[in-house]
């Protein structure tokens, strides 16, 4: 996992960034949310911090903040976890193939890939 601060500062830098990267864009907007647990996804994730800050835990349990203009890169099977969101937060995600969001970012625990971990409510 890499977070890279003041990445960008327009929308339009980070429509060309995804673009060099050839990832699919999508937005995904976050309402305030509990910290997840560690897991991974099976895809290679791009993602652009538009607005609202949070934070990601890397697999060794050290906090990233995460405030507009970032942009974090999460490899296929990187174990991480999505910090608690406390205000809308907004991303442009962008991944390697089109597809159902919900589907494309199921949560496999990084110690038994087979399993499916479910969001807290």
């Amino acid at each position: 996992m890499k977070v890279h601060k003041h990445f960008f500062t327009t929308r339009e830098e980070v429509l060309e960034d995804l673009k060099k990267t050839g990832h699919w864009p999508t937005t995904y907007v976050s309402e305030p949310s509990p910290e997840l647990p560690l897991h991974c996804h099976d895809l290679d994730v791009t993602g652009y911090v538009m607005s609202g800050r949070t934070y990601v835990l890397d697999a060794e349990g050290n906090r990233h903040e995460l405030e507009p203009g970032d942009k974090l890169e999460i490899p296929a099977g990187s174990a991480h976890a999505e910090g608690e969101v406390t205000e809308t937060t907004t991303y442009i995600v962008g991944t390697a193939t089109a597809g159902q969001f919900y589907q494309q970012f199921l949560m496999r625990d990084p110690d038994d890939l087979d399993r499916i971990i479910m969001p807290p409510d």
